[in-house]
């Protein structure tokens, strides 16, 4: 069967967390976490069922004392299932319709960005997600070698018609390589194989400060067919981001916006944050697109309003919601870093 890998601002059935609980990821600053968690879920659970990994039975204590305090008393489930860290976005499966219109999962192999050692619990969430739902799992493989591919869910985004964005940064550079000798033109029948995908738009670079060495979900994203929010940085005297998104935005130009046929929306980037003398990957562009809202990133800046307009006339659908992040990216990711949404099968 034929699938389809549908847009993120499709219907789901749900959205897939894990809740915070590995120190390290926020080193000094673990504390704060679970109420920026709790917050996100009582924005999403007014329109679709959140289903939250939970490490053990004390940290799900600690998740229900939170989202009590929060007043989210519904249409949640957690489930005790143990991770390394909690970034869904990459660890969870990628969900596709077939043709039947059922929802199967496409769990990718996961080597936490080829970056850091401990992953092995990380590397069976698809596996804990199909027991769950009991939806059908397949492990997209390498043609040349037949082993599975490495692919995270922060690599790519789609339009949900076939058109799909990555960078070059993070897919076909040696620096933290997830697969190997695997070319463009590898890549691009693997995501026309797995997720039905006719077109790969190649940008260059991620932002600044991430460690994934090159996420698409903090630089560029579809918010309809045809429309992209880009991240972008005007100022030449600013920083490396300047640089970045100018040939980000040439190629999106070269790929349609010249000729209309795909429209182009910048997105400001905040100014830098930083921790501890550590540049932090904050970007507006790690926005979540659930049912009937949209869950922004904001850094107490400025930006943070013309971002969340921009974003507002993008989804005018949709209730448009700023979540404080300026401690949630001092784990490196932020909103859709650690969400991973589960379509909705069915009729289109």
């Amino acid at each position: 069967m034929t699938p389809r890998f549908p847009a993120e601002f499709e219907p789901h059935a749900a959205t897939w967390i894990a809740w915070p609980h590995h120190e390290p990821d926020w080193p000094g600053k673990l504390e704060p976490i679970p109420w920026v968690y709790a917050e996100i879920v009582r924005s999403l659970h007014r329109h679709e069922r959140v289903e939250i990994l939970c490490q053990n039975e004390d940290v799900e204590a600690s998740a229900r004392r939170a989202l009590d305090a929060h007043g989210v008393r519904e249409n949640f489930r957690i489930h005790i299932v143990e991770t390394d860290r909690v970034w869904l976005r990459d660890s969870a499966p990628t969900g596709v319709i077939t043709d039947d219109r059922s929802v199967t999962l496409v769990d990718w192999r996961f080597n936490a960005w080829a970056k850091y050692s401990n992953f092995e619990r990380d590397a069976h969430v698809g596996e804990a997600i199909e027991h769950i739902t009991g939806l059908r799992r397949i492990e997209p493989k390498r043609a040349d070698n037949h082993e599975r591919v490495v692919l995270e869910g922060g690599a790519i985004d789609t339009d949900g018609e076939g058109t799909l964005l990555a960078t070059e940064e993070c897919l076909l550079s040696p620096i933290q390589e997830r697969n190997r000798g695997l070319t463009r033109d590898d890549y691009e029948r693997v995501f026309r194989e797995a997720l039905g995908i006719r077109r790969t738009i190649w940008l260059g670079e991620g932002c600044v400060g991430d460690d994934t060495h090159g996420h698409v979900d903090d630089v560029a994203r579809f918010t309809a067919p045809g429309v992209i929010a880009l991240a972008y940085e005007p100022d030449p005297a600013d920083d490396e981001n300047h640089r970045r998104s100018v040939d980000n935005f040439e190629r999106l130009q070269l790929a349609g916006g010249e000729r209309g046929a795909l429209r182009v929306v910048k997105l400001p980037f905040p100014r830098a944050v930083e921790m501890n003398g550590e540049r932090l990957p904050a970007s507006y562009a790690n926005f979540y697109a659930a049912n009937r809202v949209v869950i922004v990133p904001t850094f107490n800046d400025r930006n943070d309003r013309v971002a969340l307009n921009t974003l507002a006339e993008l989804f005018p659908d949709r209730e448009v919601v700023g979540i404080h992040a300026v401690d949630l990216v001092w784990g490196l990711g932020t909103l859709h870093c650690l969400t991973q949404q589960q379509p909705k099968g069915g009729a289109r």
